[in-house]
């Protein structure tokens, strides 16, 4: 038997260090050559690294989460036969969200599993009944109550509308509690006496309380997210900027463009406008297409627009971006936006896909909201954000009538950004959205 040492690999140009965001195998398993051993991540690609030879794991050089140097030891397994334990393994780029399924043999089990969650979870012990962890905790003494508190008749019982609800659910008169608070208001710790006293009045019927604990390691692309939102949020001076606008007249040429389009041609969204009419306002402003190198000083103003695209996934959010949006009409702009999409959901987007925009857009689509405060995509400078569409009364001069409103919440570098530039660069996309006309005849 011979000792094989698997270190982690090259697994791009560049990276230095990878985390590790998920094992597939634990010590004592027999793996296959060619099996799959661990997960790592860089940047925002997911490599998995497979074992070169065949043999029994004896030596796991890490837990996930952890952040692995290249060419540190991974994995060492006892092999039968001569093999180099300095022999170097491959590495490949996987889609995370289709993983393929188990698979086993009558002679040993292979290591290879689904992914799974880029989330490790490690469920914490059950308490043991009489436990502290099994006890309410309480930020007040406990005190004795005395049943039947004497109130004048008629009188109110002063309390919180929480602590009133609260004695709601669990069927508990307020009148019967004494109040220890300010003019004897009843507060959360006086109801915590009353149910020590009354066991039955504590909790509704055949409900019990939960002490359970669930700890969530933030590992993977759930880290690389919580690191990015810091560093945005930390690092930039946030204005953010809200305009109502009228696209009462784009959602009709967008219908009439659908029903007329080409069998080659992408059904339009509302994106797709939005894409064209960014592009044209950042004609007139070009130093809203950028990004700001802090740490040296420098605005770097860029000529080609590459729109990133925020786009929510299973794994959590991406940001697949569309290169030269200055170069794509209407319906090349849906195309591109459709493909990056559907690749970012399904885990094929490569690193360039998700990585180069020069300016966002965020849409929650129908859950959008009315207002929203988005963060920049650092280093960038400026992020549109758009929110729901509703039907509005809107006053014509003469009478209301309905039309179709959606704001536009976009927030921008305000080092870099002043609040004038920021209106001027949302109210001329105002504009374009809503006479679309404008899209077709300045594009």
């Amino acid at each position: 038997m011979t000792e094989h040492v698997i270190r982690l690999p090259d697994v791009g140009e560049g990276v230095a260090e990878a985390e590790l965001v998920e094992w597939h195998v634990k010590i004592g398993d027999l793996v296959r050559e060619d099996a799959i051993l661990a997960a790592v991540m860089t940047d925002k690609a997911t490599v998995e690294i497979p074992s070169p030879v065949e043999g029994e794991i004896v030596w796991l050089g890490a837990e996930v989460g952890d952040v692995i140097a290249v060419g540190s030891d991974l994995v060492r397994l006892e092999v039968r036969g001569e093999y180099s334990s300095s022999a170097p393994t491959g590495a490949r780029v996987v889609p995370r969200a289709k993983a393929p399924a188990a698979e086993t043999t009558e002679s040993a089990p292979l290591a290879k599993r689904p992914v799974g969650d880029l989330l490790e979870r490690v469920p914490t012990a059950t308490a043991l009944p009489g436990s502290a962890t099994d006890r309410p905790i309480r930020t007040a003494p406990f005190r004795q109550f005395t049943p039947g508190a004497p109130r004048p008749k008629g009188e109110k019982p002063l309390a919180a509308p929480a602590v009133r609800l609260r004695a709601r659910e669990a069927g508990a008169d307020l009148r019967q509690v004494s109040g220890t608070g300010p003019a004897g208001r009843i507060t959360h710790e006086d109801l915590d006496a009353f149910f020590a006293q009354r066991p039955g009045v504590a909790r509704a019927p055949g409900a019990q309380p939960r002490t359970a604990v669930e700890d969530i390691k933030v590992v993977g692309l759930r880290r690389r997210i919580a690191e990015k939102m810091s560093i945005s949020n930390s690092r930039i001076p946030h204005i953010t900027y809200v305009e109502e606008v009228d696209v009462t007249g784009l959602e009709e040429l967008r219908a009439t463009l659908n029903n007329q389009k080409r069998h080659d041609q992408p059904k339009l969204t509302l994106l797709p406008f939005l894409m064209r009419a960014t592009v044209l306002a950042i004609v007139e402003q070009p130093n809203l297409n950028a990004l700001f190198d802090d740490e040296a000083g420098v605005v770097h103003q860029h000529a080609g627009v590459h729109i990133g695209i925020a786009a929510q996934t299973s794994a959590g959010l991406l940001v697949p971006v569309v290169r030269h949006a200055e170069a794509l009409d209407l319906w090349g702009c849906g195309a591109e936006l459709n493909r990056l999409a559907e690749a970012a959901k399904n885990g094929t987007a490569t690193r360039d896909e998700l990585s180069g925009s020069t300016i966002t857009i965020t849409s929650l689509g129908p859950m959008g909201g009315v207002v929203t405060t988005p963060i920049i995509n650092h280093p960038e400078v400026a992020i549109i954000g758009v929110n729901k569409m509703m039907v509005r009364p809107i006053w014509d001069g003469s009478a209301f009538i309905p039309r179709k409103m959606m704001n536009l919440s976009s927030s921008f570098d305000h080092r870099v950004v002043d609040g004038f530039d920021a209106a001027l660069f949302v109210r001329r996309i105002k504009m374009l959205l809503e006479m679309p006309a404008l899209i077709f005849m300045e594009g």
